[in-house]
């Protein structure tokens, strides 16, 4: 379990295509401190820890969530948000997140505001029960809240602190980004549907 809240960037180092598999070298300032077996959120994917060697990390993603996110766009170079989970004496300063990620997301426009950003984004429409106004959202990792929702788009705004912290600086339009919808969301509409 997450919160949101990205701690560090990570860098992707390497990339090695194993069979239906991709595994990446990850360094950053936490890499270090990690456990081999931990459970990291990388980009809001949550992937366990396989092995240290001094600033870097390795990780493997499988084929399902190669196919469900946004990590076949990952490359040398490419920056990542890193959180690790939740401890219990935490505090929850973004929402719930699982780390289990539902949907791409595309990013449809990014508008400078002079002081903050605004950045659009469009999903599929088989989510859209789960985007509410002012509702909470993860995008990359990053805990947000979301307005102006409509059938398939919404969008967030975003402060000089997260944008400097997070990976949406290096963002561009018609670039990928991972989305997990609100766990208590989920569970309602989950409800809904099998009174129905």
């Amino acid at each position: 379990m997450f919160t949101g809240i990205i701690e560090v960037l990570g860098q992707v180092k390497e990339v090695e295509i194993n069979g239906t598999n991709k595994t990446f070298w990850i360094q950053s300032p936490l890499s270090s401190e990690f456990k081999v077996d931990q459970s990291i959120a990388h980009n809001g994917v949550c992937l366990t820890v396989e092995e240290i060697r001094g600033d870097s990390h390795r990780v493997t993603a499988v084929q399902e969530t190669l196919e469900k996110t946004a990590l076949n766009q990952w490359r040398e170079g490419f920056f990542v948000n890193i959180e690790r989970s939740l401890l219990p004496s935490s505090r929850l300063d973004g929402h719930f997140v699982q780390g289990h990620v539902d949907t791409i997301g595309i990013c449809e426009k990014i508008e400078d505001k002079k002081g903050s950003w605004e950045f659009t984004f469009s999903f599929s429409e088989n989510f859209a029960p789960l985007v509410i106004e002012k509702g909470s959202i993860s995008l990359n990792g990053t805990s947000l809240t979301v307005y102006n929702v409509g059938k398939n788009t919404f969008s967030v705004a975003i402060i000089p602190y997260t944008y400097e912290h997070t990976i949406l600086q290096y963002l561009k339009e018609s670039e990928q980004v991972n989305l997990e919808f609100d766990m208590v969301g989920k569970y309602i509409v989950r409800n809904l549907s099998l009174k129905n």
